[in-house]
């Protein structure tokens, strides 16, 4: 189960730090290599989960549930417990990432038949500490945070975009986060033009502007939140 038994169809560039920063794109494809032939669903599954991901970070929820949808139904009719666990972890993580802090609903029905791997990667979400065995299975610039021994110095690197998101969201619900790892949060999602984690980061960066009694950093932040807000669609009144 490593990153380099996963099966990447080369049809977008945005799979790549897909790939890497969700743990479901680590081992969802694990063992096909060398297959004669990938079956349909895996392709499926692939392209719908890089579609819920993308449509959930730009802010889009009717694409979002629709993807999700199919993703979760691609991956259940192989009647493989821990292939939803990942579907729904991969969900979960995009809520982190856009700092909206709730339970893994969709992950804890599926919890008794998920391995190891997917149960730590859970708790680790859920922003608790791991021990070092749990943090073993992450992905390499997860483990640290994981296990408690780092406070945000070894995010995941600026390439992995959607991974420095969930590990900052990691921190931030564990009141680890340092200011520098909130700026970081902002840079990566700013720079994917990803709407509700942006202004959810945003927020943060407001809110403690507000607490320091920097009144200009806040209404900069705040006047950068209203240039991100979609603008309202006007109404017709037909006569």
């Amino acid at each position: 189960m490593t990153p380099r038994q996963t099966f990447r169809p080369n049809r977008r560039p945005a799979l790549v730090w897909q790939a890497r920063a969700a743990i479901l794109l680590i081992v969802f494809l694990g063992g096909c290599n060398g297959a004669p032939k990938v079956p349909d669903w895996k392709i499926n599954a692939i392209g719908h989960v890089e579609r819920f991901t993308e449509a959930y970070l730009k802010g889009d929820d009717r694409i979002e549930a629709r993807e999700f949808a199919l993703a979760r139904a691609e991956t259940a009719r192989t009647g493989r417990p821990e292939l939803v666990a990942r579907i729904e972890l991969t969900r979960c993580a995009t809520r982190v990432a856009s700092l909206v802090f709730e339970p893994c609903t969709g992950f804890e029905p599926l919890r008794a038949d998920a391995s190891e791997a997917e149960r730590a990667y859970a708790d680790y979400l859920g922003g608790r500490t791991l021990s070092a065995a749990q943090a073993a299975l992450l992905p390499d610039h997860h483990r640290a945070i994981a296990a408690g021994a780092a406070t945000g110095a070894v995010l995941p690197p600026s390439d992995d975009p959607l991974g420095r998101l969930i590990a900052a969201g990691v921190l931030l619900r564990r009141t680890q986060a340092s200011p520098e790892v909130i700026e970081q949060a902002v840079d990566a999602t700013s720079h994917q033009g990803w709407r509700r984690p942006l202004l959810a980061w945003l927020g943060v960066q407001a809110r403690l502007a507000d607490e320091r009694g920097d009144a200009e950093m806040a209404a900069r932040v705040r006047r950068r939140m209203d240039l991100v807000q979609p603008a309202a669609t006007p109404v017709t009144v037909k006569p």
